[in-house]
């Protein structure tokens, strides 16, 4: 089997836009080639990769194998140019880190400028994603370290204790749920929230949480960023819920009162997951020493 580089970026960019003309515009390619190029495909293949319709085309089940492929080995390549051209800019290594929400507004800027300061010559990657994305991602090969919601299946993978990420109510100082202790999501899911945009992971995990108890969250707006949360739920907009640090950080500075949530599913932590701890790049492994200073694999 013979496909190049450029077969496979043709390919995708096929199945992305829906039409070989759009593809083969998106590779900078004639259409008379890029067509040449899918039946070379498919001979080789002995099996057709592609739907041809009226309004353009469709991967058939060989076609979404062979894209999925393609997407990973264009990314493996996309990761060792980076590298390499990383070693002529004079870095000696990097790390590819994924992380969820709260992770890197809440606890990562001050872990990895400690060890970016200690580790002079080493580039981290840092990107946010969702937890089950960034899972998925790790299994994949696609990035060295997740931190992830403990919630997530991490099946296949190697599990560390990050940091405790507890949920918290959110009301303004003088609101009635102020004066609380604790309190029970059963109790609140039926109050106007401020919530995160269309999307958001943790968003749609209370949505979720508010379908078993046979309700739908209802929003008075919805925006980005837990301190954005925070500033409209001081207004009196409406109730939020945020992880604990969040809360802790914009208690300090607005009028705001958090109250734990007693819910089981509430008590979360940040996992750091690994594909498998002993076969991690050096680099890599410092990056985790650093992240976890010596907590034991959790399975």
């Amino acid at each position: 089997m013979r496909f190049d580089l450029i077969d496979l970026r043709l390919f995708l960019n096929i199945v992305d836009a829906g039409t070989i003309t759009a593809g083969a515009q998106r590779t900078h390619m004639t259409l008379a080639s890029a067509s040449q190029r899918v039946l070379g495909m498919e001979d080789v293949l002995a099996t057709p990769l592609l739907v041809r319709e009226k309004q353009g085309v469709r991967a058939t089940d060989a076609g979404r194998t062979l894209a999925h492929h393609a997407r990973l080995v264009l990314a493996q390549m996309e990761q060792m140019r980076a590298e390499l051209g990383a070693y002529g800019a004079g870095l000696k290594g990097q790390v590819r880190l994924l992380c969820n929400t709260s992770a890197m507004t809440e606890h990562l800027p001050e872990v990895l400028s400690g060890f970016l300061a200690a580790h002079p010559h080493v580039s981290v990657d840092l990107e946010e994603q969702a937890s089950q994305d960034i899972a998925d991602a790790v299994r994949a090969g696609l990035c060295d370290i997740g931190i992830v919601s403990d919630a997530v299946d991490a099946g296949g993978l190697q599990r560390f204790v990050f940091r405790s990420d507890h949920l918290v109510l959110v009301v303004a100082r003088g609101h009635d749920l102020a004066r609380r202790r604790r309190i029970a999501f059963a109790e609140i899911v039926e109050h106007e929230f401020v919530g995160l945009a269309p999307g958001s992971p943790l968003q749609e995990h209370l949505a979720q949480h508010a379908k078993r108890l046979g309700k739908r969250l209802v929003y008075r707006v919805r925006v980005r960023g837990f301190e954005a949360v925070c500033r409209m739920v001081e207004q009196r907009i409406g109730i939020g819920i945020v992880p604990q640090a969040a809360a802790v950080r914009c208690a300090k500075s607005m009028r705001l009162v958090g109250v734990p949530l007693t819910d089981a599913w509430a008590q979360r932590k940040l996992m750091a997951c690994v594909r498998q701890h002993d076969e991690l790049p050096l680099n890599v492994q410092r990056m985790l020493q650093h992240l976890l200073a010596g907590v034991a694999p959790m399975n």
